[in-house]
């Protein structure tokens, strides 16, 4: 079997809740869902040694593992690096298909491709929106999985049912501030849409003992109703242990055990592993499989050619190899073999149809949820947005107040042009912090993408109209006005709103600049340090441009590549254009004026080389607006990027 025919769908039909749920049409198996997987091997290639010799390598990551999860608890454990994780991944068809084989079947039959659309999975890390209420959350979730056709109140009362179901009545209109209302919650908009068979990764991870026990106990009551859920989990306590229904122990990618939970210490005493009374058979298992214990292997060698003699020999070979091959002799083996047999029947003749994945809401409806949960996000923590706005009031009245001694008399060119150098430079570095809007989210964005929340064009507009936009627009608009009003910039409403929107223009593309290189691999260092170097690159060009003489000329190119250049030349035609800043003075007193000194505003426009037509200004403005559509376009593709290899 090829890697590609990994099979990851689901078949569904409808409970008599309207919600989805999977049927089954063979006769061995029940309404309930039992997810069998055969053979699964999953492989992927590394770079071992070093440059040049550096050489290609396939390691195996998953070993021919197969097994039945049926309703019920079914946990996947192992040491660290075993392959519980990747297993689980598979499972749930969130693995790249691209260096796996085998089957993965519900009761027995290929499903559809949108199998990760139609369970729940719930990640290690607690994606949930913080600065909402739990009810908040699960509403986002029942607006974009539910159907469209559902009523608001059937919605509703799907929420209210999960809130209650999950004990969080007093707390579902307060913050998912704590740990374990947050992966209560995780857990609640997974549970929305009613899924038959629930994914969780590690669920106890960060929880103490208490409230791990609490939340396994609740998800035992959930499993109770037919659900079918599988985990991965580490190390657990006794008590979290005994409630297991199944247990599949994973080393190295080996299956060492599948089975009853219950049955597991008595396999390992089968096979002369005593695990005492007082001992956690979790902590047993694993120090069994991490080579606690020295393991000395027994057996029987027969010759067969003869017949006539009999003897045993002893040897040493690797726990885990042993524990594999002691697995794959086994009665477990065996049984879970025969029933695999039979759910399996001719699937390997049959190939796996890709469809086109579909969202249960309309681009429109994705879009608009996206920028309520946004708007509510950016005003969950009023007090954080009223210092930051106080913060960028502040610093436009201490700048302005350096510039208030400088005189408007035959030096007034170079005191604007400052000015105006100080509103660019600022609004450029003020908006590197613009770039983590899609960084902060990531974890969150492809969770919720994977599971078919909304899809990637609704996402990336949502959040640039409701998150970046408002974001940016206050403090420029706050900091320009302080700026513009005490210092005394060009009077008029065209002068004003003509600064407003080229500082705007500013902020938007410095803001674009910093979204295009944050997205992308977690290399903060390497990201921070190509920020520097273009913000380092534009303030060299930003200096250049009040001096343009100063330049060679094989370097005058490179302007066009200074979002700050664009930004100064568009605000020093709409401000010296038509001025006179020697008003008054005879030519007695303006020869009184140092000989560097320019009084008229287009002589100065001409010596910057700024054209004084108005496509002088325009052409600033349209170079700022491309290089924002080049950054959010690069963005885009970036976050295509980012969620194919997710």
């Amino acid at each position: 079997m090829s890697s590609s025919d990994i099979q990851v769908s689901i078949p569904m039909s409808v409970r008599n809740t309207g919600l989805p749920r999977i049927s089954s049409d063979l006769e061995t198996c029940t309404e309930e869902p039992v997810l069998s997987f055969h053979n699964i091997c999953y492989r992927v290639k590394v770079k071992s040694g070093f440059l040049p010799l550096q050489k290609t390598v396939e390691k195996e990551i998953l070993s021919n593992v197969s097994g039945i999860m049926r309703p019920g608890l079914n946990a996947i454990m192992g040491p660290t690096g075993g392959g519980k994780s990747v297993l689980l991944n598979v499972l749930a068809g969130r693995k790249d298909r691209h260096g796996i084989s085998g089957d993965v079947l519900i009761n027995g039959a290929p499903p559809p491709a949108d199998f990760k659309h139609k369970s729940g999975y719930v990640v290690q890390d607690d994606v949930v929106t913080i600065t909402l209420t739990v009810r908040e959350n699960l509403h986002f979730s029942a607006a974009l999985r539910l159907p469209a056709t559902m009523t608001n109140h059937e919605k509703n009362e799907q929420v209210n049912k999960v809130i209650e179901e999950l004990g969080l009545d007093e707390e579902a209109d307060s913050k998912v501030v704590s740990k374990r209302k947050r992966k209560r919650t995780s857990i609640g908009m997974e549970l929305i849409t009613d899924p038959p068979i629930l994914f969780l990764d590690e669920p106890t991870t960060g929880l103490d003992s208490s409230t791990a026990l609490t939340l396994l106990l609740l998800l035992k009551r959930i499993s109770k109703q037919g659900r079918t859920i599988i985990f991965s989990i580490h190390r657990p306590q006794y008590s979290i242990f005994k409630l297991f229904d199944s247990l599949t122990l994973l080393a190295s990618g080996k299956l060492v055990f599948h089975g009853p939970a219950q049955e597991a210490v008595q396999y390992f005493t089968s096979a002369d592993y005593h695990c005492e009374p007082y001992n956690n058979p979790a902590d047993f298992f694993l120090d069994v499989i991490c080579g606690g214990s020295s393991v000395v292997v027994n057996r029987e060698k027969e010759d067969y050619e003869a017949k006539e003699t009999e003897e045993f020999y002893k040897r040493d070979k690797p726990v885990v190899e042993y524990l594999a091959e002691l697995y794959v002799n086994s009665s477990f083996y065996r049984e879970i073999k025969d029933k695999l047999d039979k759910l399996s029947g001719d699937q390997k003749k049959r190939s796996l149809v890709f469809k086109k994945t579909t969202y249960t809401t309309s681009f429109c409806h994705q879009l608009r949820w996206i920028m309520i949960r946004s708007f509510k996000n950016l005003l969950g923590y009023p007090r954080i947005t009223i210092i930051q706005i106080l913060a960028i009031f502040a610093i436009g009245v201490m700048t302005s107040f350096i510039f208030l001694g400088l005189n408007n008399n035959c030096t007034g060119i170079q005191n604007r042009a400052s000015v105006l150098f100080t509103l660019t430079v600022f609004q450029c570095f003020s908006s590197v912090s613009a770039g983590r809007i899609f960084v902060l989210e990531e974890k969150l964005f492809l969770h919720e993408h994977m599971s078919g929340y909304y899809g990637l064009l609704p996402y990336y507009l949502g959040k640039l109209l409701s998150d970046l936009i408002p974001r940016r627009i206050l403090p420029s608009i706050i900091f320009t006005m302080v700026l513009y009003f005490m210092f005394g910039l060009k009077q008029g409403a065209k002068a004003f709103f003509t600064m407003m929107l080229t500082v705007l223009l500013v902020t938007y593309t410095a803001s674009s600049m910093a979204l295009a290189i944050t997205i992308g691999p977690s290399w903060d260092y390497m990201t921070t340090f190509v920020m520097n170097l273009y913000f380092v690159f534009m303030m060299i060009f930003l200096s250049m441009s009040l001096y343009f003489e100063t330049i060679a000329p094989v370097f005058s190119w490179f302007r066009y590549l200074s979002i700050p250049h664009y930004g100064f030349m568009a605000l020093q035609h709409n401000e010296f254009l038509g001025q006179d800043f020697c008003p008054g003075l005879n030519i007695t007193e303006r020869s009184d004026c140092p000989n560097y000194v320019i009084c008229a505003g287009e002589e100065f426009l001409t010596i910057q080389g700024i054209d004084l037509s108005p496509l002088g200004l325009w052409v600033n403005l349209l170079g700022l607006a491309s290089m924002m559509i080049f950054f959010l376009i690069i963005t885009f593709l970036k976050l295509l990027v980012l969620k194919k290899h997710s």
